[in-house]
Order: structure tokens, then C-alpha cells, then sequence
């Protein structure tokens, strides 16, 4: 009986890259720590928990099954359109938070679908251009798959939400850079987008997120108004020195000068706490999650497993990148979570699925899937 009990858990857990979990456990165990000692009570730890637990099972799930359905083009379109969906029922049946028409209540829980958006669009990238990777340089191509990250993208920005927006650009602009864009279409793509801010900044961002924009090029310039934010993040960091005040003695988020402290600004409450020092072991423990997840993506079977490793790790940096740059003082307030630190249950979930997903391709072979040869995305027959 005990020899079958083990002989299960190593073929239903065998394939997991052990260093994952652990990575993750350290960085919400960060997260949690921070959360508490600056909680006035205990309930976001408390609700904090019980998003891990279910993200822990998600994880542990989603990769002890086969996901090769994944793979499949009509599952794919079916979710691409479903979130769409829900992406649009937002205008009408969405919950306004702080502005923005971005949140969904079900029976008692509240859910931010831009966040699972992102992870759709990576699987749906990596399908695409795995199918259509020796020919990628073709403009079409690129034509095609900016359809499908712009439908998400305008139904994202018009919430209005930039930062999840910027997101599924990142997503799409890294995704075809790794599949071997061209540089007379890379310079193509910067001048569009050149051309698109400008187009957005007249008659698409609202009179807050400019303040913001404008708040990133000259963040001391309005310190009491747009730039509060930046400058009490910036004070958090900096006041943190080399070791940090230490744990429940950080006075920017216990005396509620920085704003968000659970999650838009988690990273200047946790430098503030634990100094320069807690800080780097932090970053490590991201660049080391990064660096088993670029692991996969080279040790991949399929192009299909490894482009959507890639999308993975660049859906991480960008979270990453923005959040600690903004809470640096060094990029515009977007109110991105950083990856389980940041106080939240629809972004923990899509980072735990995501890897999940990721644990399960690992066990994947190079034998070909019949409807991957018969079927595509519609767009890339021919």
C-alpha cells in the first residue's frame, strides 16, 4: 500500500521543478509577513491565506493533469471568446473601484477578469506561433495575432485599466519578439505605437492617468496632488536604508502616508521593513523563478510548450518591472500587484494557474497531436 502511495505521488508530482513552490512559498510568505505587521487587523492576512490555499490548489492541480486540451484551437477560441465576453459585461454589469469599471461579483466574491485575460492570450500566442513560426517574419502574422491581443487590449483600457492593458501589449510585443519578428517590422511596431499614444493621449486616457503620466516625468511637481503617491513610495524605499526598520515598524504604511500598502505599493512597505538587503533576497528569489521558468521554455518538446514558457516569464517581468519601478518613483502609478506579495485573489489564481500549467507541459512528449496538423486559429490556414 505505502509502495503505491509513493509510486502515485511521483507520477502525479514528479515532473514539478521543486524550486517553483518553494520560490513562490518564500515570496507570499514575504508578502503575508509584510501584510501583517502593518494591518490594522488581521482580515486581509486572514483572506490573504485563503487565496493561497486555493491557489496552492490550482497549482498542485492543474499539474498533476493533462492540459494538452490546451493545445487544442477550438478550446482556445472558446476561451478567447468567452473571456471577451466577460471582459465586455464589465461595462454593464461591473463594479466601479477607484474609478475603474474593473471588478465582477459572484455570489459573494469579487473577481478582476483582466487578470485570467493575460494568461488566455499567452496560450492563444504560443498557438499561433507555433504552428506559424518559420514564417513569422511575414507582417500578416503579426497583423493577425495584434488582432487578437488588441480586441483584450481596448476592452482592458476602456475600463479604464492601463495597467493590465500595458500588460497584454508586453505580452504580445515580447511573445513576437521571441518568435523572430524582423527588425524592419520591430521599427514598424514602435512607430505605431508612437502614433497610438498620441492618439490615446487626445482622445483616450482619462484626466487621472494623464496626472500620472505627467506625475512619472516630473514626479516632485505636484507633490500633494498627482505625485503623492510616488513621493511617499519613493520615502518608503529610501527610508528602509540598508537593513530596514524591521518587521511593524515601517511608519509610511502603519501611519497610512503610503497609500495601497497591501498591494499597489507592497514593495516600497515590504523595503521600508526589512531594508536594501531584504529587498536584493527578494529580487533573487523573482530572477530565480524566472530562470527556472526560461528552464522549461529551452528544455521544451514543442514549440508550443516553449513559446508559452516565454509568454510565462514575460507576463512575470512586466508585473514585476512596473510595480517595483513605480514604487521606485521610476515608472508611471498603473496600480499593478507585484506576483504573490501583493494582496489579491484574481491575480494569485492566474499566477498559480499559469504555473501550473506549466508543471503539467513539462511531463509533454514531441509526439504530435492530430488536431494540431488538421485544425488552426482561424487566420493562419494556407
Amino acid at each position: 500500500m505505502e509502495g503505491d502511495t509513493v509510486y502515485t505521488l511521483r507520477r502525479l508530482c514528479g515532473h514539478v521543478d521543486w524550486v517553483i513552490p518553494i520560490v513562490v512559498f518564500l515570496m507570499s510568505a514575504a508578502g503575508l509577513v509584510t501584510m501583517y505587521s502593518f494591518s490594522g487587523d488581521s482580515a486581509l492576512f486572514e483572506k490573504q491565506i485563503v487565496w493561497l490555499v486555493i491557489g496552492w490548489c490550482v497549482f498542485f492541480f492543474l499539474s498533476a493533469i493533462d492540459v494538452s486540451f490546451l493545445r487544442r484551437t477550438d478550446t482556445l477560441v472558446f476561451l478567447f471568446l468567452f473571456i471577451s465576453t466577460v471582459l465586455g459585461s464589465l461595462f454593464v454589469l461591473g463594479s466601479v473601484f477607484k474609478g475603474a469599471q474593473s471588478w465582477l461579483s459572484i455570489g459573494g466574491f469579487t473577481i478582476q477578469p483582466s487578470d485570467p485575460a493575460k494568461l488566455v492570450l499567452i496560450l492563444l500566442l504560443a498557438k499561433y506561433f507555433s504552428r506559424r513560426h518559420i514564417e513569422i517574419a511575414h507582417i500578416r502574422h503579426i497583423l493577425v495575432s495584434g488582432f487578437y491581443a488588441f480586441v483584450l487590449f481596448a476592452l482592458i483600457l476602456f475600463q479604464p485599466d492601463f495597467g493590465s492593458a500595458m500588460i497584454i501589449f508586453f505580452i504580445w510585443l515580447g511573445m513576437i519578439m521571441v518568435s523572430g519578428v524582423s527588425k524592419k517590422h520591430l521599427f514598424a511596431l514602435c512607430a505605431f505605437a508612437a502614433v497610438a499614444f498620441l492618439v490615446l493621449w487626445q482622445v483616450g486616457f482619462d484626466d487621472y492617468q494623464k496626472a500620472r503620466i505627467r506625475t512619472f516625468v516630473n514626479p516632485l511637481a505636484d507633490i500633494r496632488g498627482a505625485g503623492w503617491n510616488a513621493y511617499q513610495s519613493t520615502l518608503a524605499v529610501g527610508s528602509g536604508e540598508i537593513l530596514g526598520k524591521g518587521i511593524g515598524f515601517g511608519t509610511q504604511s502603519r501611519l497610512q502616508f503610503l497609500p495601497e500598502y497591501e498591494t499597489d505599493f507592497i514593495f516600497a512597505s515590504f523595503a521600508e521593513e526589512w531594508g536594501f538587503i531584504g529587498a536584493l533576497i527578494l529580487l533573487f528569489l523573482f530572477v530565480l523563478l524566472l530562470s527556472r521558468i526560461l528552464s522549461v521554455a529551452f528544455r521544451a518538446p514543442t514549440n508550443f510548450e516553449s513559446l508559452y514558457a516565454a509568454g510565462l516569464s514575460v507576463f512575470f517581468v512586466s508585473h514585476i518591472a512596473v510595480h517595483i519601478g513605480m514604487n521606485m518613483g521610476l515608472l508611471p502609478i498603473t496600480g499593478l500587484p507585484l506576483p504573490f506579495v501583493s494582496y489579491g485573489g484574481s491575480h494569485l489564481l492566474t499566477e498559480f494557474a499559469g504555473l501550473g500549467i506549466l508543471m503539467s507541459m513539462r511531463r509533454s512528449t514531441r509526439a504530435a497531436h492530430k488536431e494540431d496538423m488538421d485544425r488552426d486559429i482561424p487566420g493562419l490556414r494556407g
